[in-house]
Formats: C-alpha cells, sequence, structure tokens
C-alpha cells in the first residue's frame, strides 16, 4: 500500500477516513453489529449521503498476516465485478483499523432467511431457493473462470449467499478467499473454513481448488432445500446422522423426499426439481476432487442442462465401485469411493 492517501488509486474504491467510518457507525455501536466471524465483525452504518453500508471491521493481529489478508482482501474484491458477487465500494487504513465498506444487503443471508427469520417474515418460496441456487453458482463460476488470476472462496456457506433486496443471491465472505494463478491447480494453505461445509481432501491436506468450493456450494444447495444445518448434533435425537450429506442420502435412498424439503414450504414446491437440485449436490459433494463437476458445469446443470446423463453416468460408476468391491474386498467397509466417504472408516456404517 503507498503511505498517502490522495496517491491510492485501485479501481473506484474510495478510501474512506476512520471519522466518516466512526460516524457511520455510531462509533462501533453494539447496537449497529449484523454479523461475526473469524476475521471480524461486521456493523451496519450510514453514510454522509444518506446510503446504507455494511462495514467489516478486521481484528488486529501483531503478525503481517492480518495486513496481508486486508491486502489480499481488498486487491481480491476489486477485481470480482459481477452482479452475483459482493461489491466491494471502499475501505479505510489506518495504523490501528482495517475496514472494508460494502453495500448493505437488506434480506440477510441465507442463514438468517432459513434459521433466524422472525415469525413475521414468509420462508423463502421454492421459486426463489431457485433463483438463489442459480445466482450463487454463476457467482462462484465467475470467481473461477473469468478473474485472473483464478479465486478460491474455500469457506463457502449459507451465511455467505448474502440476498439482495430482490432476494438475488450475492456472493460474499471473501475474507478467506486465495487468489490462484492459472498454472496453478491447487493451493496447500493452513485449512481455514467451516466443519461441515470443508471438503474431504482440504480437510486431510490442506489443498485446496476450485473443487474445494464446488463441495462448499453443495453443501449449501442442501441446506438451501431442506434448511437443516450442515452439521446438526440434534439429529442424534431422531437416531438421524449428525452431517447432512448423509442424512439426505439416507432419505434419499428411502424416497422419503417429503421429509427431507424444509417443511417451511409446507409442500409448495415442484417435486421433480427438488430431486434435480439435489442430484446436482450430490455430484458437487463426491468425495474426490476428481468426481466433482466444474462450476461453469454446475449453473449449466443448474439451468437443466446435461444433468440427467451426468446423474445416470455417476450412478453407474457408483454401481460398478460396489459390485468391484464386494467381489474383491467383501470384508472392507470404507473403500467405496462416494460421495459418502470419510475420512475416518470407523465413521461408516457399511457398505453405501
Amino acid at each position: 500500500f503507498v503511505a498517502k492517501r490522495p496517491e491510492f488509486h485501485l479501481g473506484q474504491l474510495k478510501w474512506f477516513s476512520l471519522r466518516e467510518l466512526q460516524e457511520a457507525t455510531d462509533f462501533f455501536s453494539e447496537k449497529n453489529v449484523v454479523g461475526s466471524g473469524g476475521s471480524g465483525r461486521v456493523y451496519k452504518g450510514r453514510l454522509d449521503d444518506g446510503s446504507v453500508v455494511a462495514i467489516k471491521r478486521l481484528k488486529q493481529r501483531r503478525t503481517q498476516g492480518g495486513l496481508q489478508q486486508f491486502q489480499t482482501e481488498v486487491e481480491m474484491v476489486s477485481l470480482a465485478v459481477h452482479r452475483n458477487l459482493l461489491r466491494l465500494r471502499g475501505f479505510c487504513l489506518t495504523p490501528t483499523e482495517r475496514l472494508l465498506v460494502y453495500p448493505f444487503m437488506p434480506n440477510g443471508s441465507v442463514r438468517s432467511c432459513l434459521r433466524e427469520r422472525p415469525e413475521s417474515q414468509a420462508p423463502l418460496d421454492w421459486g426463489v431457493r431457485k433463483r438463489i441456487a442459480l445466482g450463487a453458482a454463476r457467482g462462484l463460476e465467475y470467481l473461477h473462470d473469468h478473474c485472473n488470476p483464478k479465486i478460491i472462496h474455500r469457506d463457502l456457506k449459507a451465511a455467505d449467499i448474502l440476498l439482495d433486496e430482490n432476494f438475488d443471491a450475492v456472493v460474499g465472505g471473501f475474507g478467506l478467499a486465495k487468489l490462484m494463478d492459472y498454472k496453478d491447480t491447487h493451493v496447500i494453505t493452513a485449512v481455514r473454513g467451516t466443519i461441515g461445509h470443508i471438503a474431504p481432501e482440504y480437510l486431510s491436506s490442506g489443498r485446496a481448488s476450485e473443487k474445494t468450493d464446488v463441495f462448499g456450494y453443495g453443501i449449501m444447495l442442501l441446506e438451501l432445500i431442506t434448511g437443516q444445518k450442515a452439521v446438526d448434533i440434534a439429529r442424534l435425537a431422531n437416531d438421524d446422522d449428525v452431517m447432512l450429506l448423509d442424512w439426505v442420502e439416507g432419505l434419499l435412498k428411502e424416497k422419503k423426499l417429503e421429509t427431507l424439503v424444509d417443511s417451511g414450504l409446507q409442500g409448495n414446491y415442484i417435486e421433480e426439481e427438488v430431486e434435480q437440485l439435489i442430484q446436482v449436490a450430490l455430484l458437487c459433494t463426491q468425495s474426490t476432487p476428481m468426481g466433482r463437476p466444474k462450476m461453469v458445469e454446475v449453473v449449466r446443470m443448474v439451468e437443466g442442462d446435461g444433468l440427467a446423463e451426468r446423474w445416470e453416468d455417476w450412478q453407474k460408476r457408483k454401481m460398478f465401485h460396489q459390485e468391484f468391491n464386494n467381489t474383491h474386498h467383501p470384508n472392507v467397509k470404507w473403500f467405496i469411493p462416494d460421495s459418502t466417504s470419510r475420512i475416518l472408516p470407523d465413521d461408516l456404517s457399511g457398505p453405501r
């Protein structure tokens, strides 16, 4: 960063003064806190021009990493301009503060709409959920295929899919993102993410790639369909799986679609469309990165193009693996490389 404010230019970003942002948030009042995470807190604020913004106040770290994270986020978000990506309006950098300024999303996030909505607010209807699924996919596809260097989100979850005034999806939460050169296929990094949304290979090796995001998208899609958390200990009370992915696959096998879909929809959905989106989600959450589609393919499948063929091909491969394992490894329960494979074979209850 250049030390003198007037000399700093990065696209159309504005360098806000600390005083402006203090006044916008009533000096970072607790009553204006709208979110918090590993990297900092988010405040709702009103600028002098009357516009409402979300101001992310990054935690202060004594290590160089804090500054590097800030530089990465500013650089990255300024590069990524798409209607389904959260647009950075500006920033503030002082010796003691690092702040990012975004447009405020009036309808919260997929997570808040699914699990924190007030009684007076209607649940997201099926048409809106389909639109969110497609918008989020398009946003991620832009990060992967249209940014140079490409961008990996690394921690995509329902809380990161924000909703604008029309309930259109806007992908945010770039604090954990990583820039990639096109020659790179993956980056090895300290695992930072949210349990339940983390792809197996990222958890076990620290290797993140676009396919890590595809896995996170698939889990988010299951949350959108079911209204359930990615990991929920409460499901144990009903002898159900703690992991959402296992729970969905079990119900799908038993053809219990009505149990699987969010009860808030009260049956107002199209079964065929639900099944198709679940198929997309399961293709995205296969245990091996190579098996997962790219986001450009996911966009096409959510739009209804090529899903049937890809699903049928995957089912045939699963059947082949099962037959092969039953013939050659009859006593090995964990060898089947499908979407429910886990790092710890002891967690599996048997062949899938």
